[in-house]
């Protein structure tokens, strides 16, 4: 398996970033729209404080292949800091090599060493390669309903 290169990312970072966040939005089956000024705003404002969590970029050697974003929460049933893989992306040309799992279990290890207790992600309907990969690295479904409802709109 190519060993994985995972470094923060970093303000330098964001061009590359928004190339690949715009890849994930717009990637079948959850396609949705990307709004390039609100994710620079977006990823300005939570490398602005540490607390919101992390952003790290996959590399194979000196090549950005994909990135991963951890955001920290906090939850009475999950008995304090709790976490979502809130996005994993990795370049088309560069997946099903493993890198994928390297992402997942180097973040596991990030959130203990932040305290963290519990991760959760969200998986879109139809997205079997990513539901295999989070089934395989030991993450399970509780059968419920993920509901959102916009404040700001």
């Amino acid at each position: 398996m190519p060993q994985l290169v995972i470094r923060e990312a970093a303000l330098q970072d964001e061009a590359q970033l928004l190339r690949m966040m715009r890849h994930l939005a717009e990637q079948e089956p959850g396609k949705i729209k990307f709004d390039e000024p609100v994710a620079r705003a977006t990823f300005r404002k939570f490398l602005s404080l540490p607390s919101f969590g992390r952003v790290w970029l996959l590399c194979e050697g000196s090549t950005i292949v994909g990135y991963i974003v951890l955001t920290i929460g906090f939850s009475f049933e999950f008995h304090g800091h709790d976490a979502f893989i809130d996005e994993l992306y990795i370049d088309a040309a560069y997946r099903r090599r493993g890198f994928g799992r390297q992402a997942v279990e180097f973040l596991e290890k990030k959130a203990r060493e932040m305290g963290v207790n519990a991760v959760h992600l969200e998986v879109d309907h139809g997205n079997d390669p990513a539901f295999e990969l989070y089934r395989r690295t030991g993450y399970e479904s509780h059968d419920r309903f993920l509901m959102t409802k916009w404040l700001n709109r």
